[in-house]
Order: structure tokens, then C-alpha cells, then sequence
């Protein structure tokens, strides 16, 4: 990753080996205290609501409404936000930000990326799924706590956003997961499937009842 002026519009080709993402436990010490609803996403919320990791993992995403990312933003003052697109990634300027919903956080006195932020959709205090917005859900119920206290993704919502690669690791995920699902679980994510990937395989497993 070059060093590049922050206020630049010219996009630059990240180095993807520059990753050393921070923990969970990092981004929650740094976003301790703040009034609004961040969760951890992706692998990391499934590896903590399994209560372990389970798995290495590249990198680190986390959730927040899209609305309070200046609140975060501002938690992480050494920190440059860049904003992924087609294998480039833009400085985070109102219209980037407005036109895609990751940022991805570069320290630049180390020259490695921390973390991924995903800026959720939502009206007040409901989230909107990006995939359909026909599936929502208050935050107070998107949101679930570790035994540490660390918020993650219900993991049912995680699993519906790692449905559509269905990479080794997702396919991985799915499977190490699926025995911890409840009846409720299962059945959210067999609607919420039904909706956004309705031939998706997974639906298939999801209907045998759970132990």
C-alpha cells in the first residue's frame, strides 16, 4: 500500500497481504463505552458465538449503522478509512462512502489494514438487510454477547450474508455451526433464504431438525 494522501480521489490497488487484523477484543476495547450497536461480523461473530476460534482468519469486519459511522470513525483517530471497490479502494469521501458500504481501516505507521467496517442500512433503531429489505430486524436483536461481553452477529444473519460465496471456509462455517442452531435459528435463515438465494442447498440441511 502506498503512502498516499488521505483527501486524494485517485483510487489505489491494495496490498491484500498487508492484512494483520486486529481481535475482537481490540475493536471492543477501542469502542468501549460508545452508545450504539456494533456487532462483529462474518467468521469472527460465528467463532465467538461457538465460543472459540475455531479457524484462522484473515481479517476482521464489524457491523454498524450506517448513520453512526462518524461516531466510530472518530474512536480510531490514527487510523486512514479507504473504501474497497473492484479490487481498488477509494478514500473515504461522502460520495464513497454513500456508493458502498464496507471500509476498510489502514494504520499507516505500520502499513497494515486492521479492520473492515460494514455501514448497515437501516431507519432508526431497525436494521435493513442490504441483500433485501424486506428482512429486518431491530438492532437489540441482531446484536448477541460473548462471554466477554464482546458483541457479535446473531449467527443466523451471519450465515445468510456468507450463503452467497459459499467458499470452502463458508461451506466450513455452515457446517460447524448448523448442530448449535436452534428451531428459531434455523427457521429465520430457511425464510431469509427463501427470499434472497431460495435454491440455495443449505435450505435442505436447515429443515432436519436440530438436537
Amino acid at each position: 500500500m502506498p503512502l498516499v494522501r488521505h483527501d486524494t480521489i485517485v483510487p489505489v490497488t491494495p496490498d491484500i497481504d498487508a492484512w494483520d487484523a486486529w481481535s475482537p477484543r481490540q475493536v471492543a476495547a477501542r469502542l468501549a463505552g460508545i452508545d450504539l450497536p456494533w456487532c462483529v461480523a462474518a467468521g469472527w461473530a460465528l467463532d465467538l458465538f461457538r465460543g472459540g476460534q475455531t479457524r484462522p482468519h484473515g481479517d476482521l469486519e464489524f457491523t454498524v449503522p450506517a448513520a453512526r459511522w462518524p461516531d466510530v470513525a472518530a474512536r480510531f483517530g490514527e487510523l486512514d478509512f479507504w473504501v474497497p471497490c473492484d479490487g481498488v479502494v477509494h478514500p473515504a469521501t461522502e460520495r464513497t462512502l454513500r456508493e458502498e458500504h464496507q471500509t476498510w481501516a489502514w494504520e499507516p505507521s505500520v502499513g497494515r489494514w486492521r479492520f473492515d467496517v460494514f455501514r448497515e442500512p437501516h431507519e432508526g433503531d431497525v436494521w435493513i438487510c442490504r441483500r433485501d429489505p424486506r428482512i429486518r430486524m431491530p438492532f437489540a436483536d441482531l446484536v448477541e454477547h460473548d462471554a466477554d461481553g464482546i458483541p457479535y452477529l446473531a449467527p443466523e444473519i451471519a450465515l445468510l450474508f456468507k450463503a452467497k460465496a459459499r467458499r470452502d471456509k463458508d461451506e466450513a462455517d455452515f457446517a460447524g455451526v448448523l448442530p448449535l442452531l436452534d428451531t428459531r435459528r434455523r427457521a429465520w435463515l430457511d425464510d431469509a433464504l427463501a427470499l434472497v438465494h431460495p435454491d440455495h442447498p443449505w435450505r435442505a440441511a436447515l429443515s432436519r431438525p436440530s438436537r
